[in-house]
């Protein structure tokens, strides 16, 4: 069930990226805003539901980090007077994002834990791929194109951070 969750969510983002080659600005914001709401929504419910501390505070992390993203995106497009313009990649992301949460929802314990943390994994690394291939590249305002450049490293720390927790839940079989 896992595996079917995961690879259904990873279709759905990949499939949303290659729809995505050619986004403007306001698309842009808005996948960035989607993007970090997943995660923050994710993050919250980790915190809430996880009895573990390493994942409990991975998902606190989340929440603060991605919400400072969030805050930093939506000043910079209300100070550029840019209007977020939903498109294909960020109603994918709202629709994996929520298909996500409903699936660990059902789920307790180390079930959860695992199942949160490998999503996170994975989120990270294609957010990272998302970032590299076709946000940056196709952002026109310098001032975007610098805020996605400045939290790129912190998607990558994201990342390690999860492997390392995903490492230590796979130690606990």
């Amino acid at each position: 069930m896992k595996t079917a969750i995961m690879a259904v969510l990873a279709l759905a983002f990949t499939a949303a990226l290659a729809s995505a080659q050619a986004v403007n600005d306001a698309q842009i914001a808005s996948i960035v805003v989607t993007a970090n709401q997943v995660d923050i929504d994710a993050g919250n419910l980790a915190a809430a539901a996880s009895t573990n501390s390493q994942v409990k505070s991975f998902g606190e992390m989340m929440v603060k980090d991605h919400t400072g993203v969030n805050k930093s995106a939506t000043d910079l497009v209300k100070r550029l007077n840019v209007t977020p313009q939903d498109n294909p990649t960020s109603q994918a992301l709202a629709s994996g994002g929520a298909m996500n949460l409903a699936h660990l929802k059902t789920l307790k314990g180390a079930d959860f834990d695992r199942a949160y943390i490998d999503h996170e994994v994975a989120y990270h690394q294609q957010v990272l791929d998302a970032l590299d291939k076709t946000l940056i590249p196709n952002a026109k305002n310098a001032d975007l194109k610098a805020l996605l450049v400045k939290v790129r490293p912190a998607f990558v720390l994201h990342l390690d951070h999860a492997k390392m927790v995903q490492a230590s839940l796979s130690t606990k079989k």
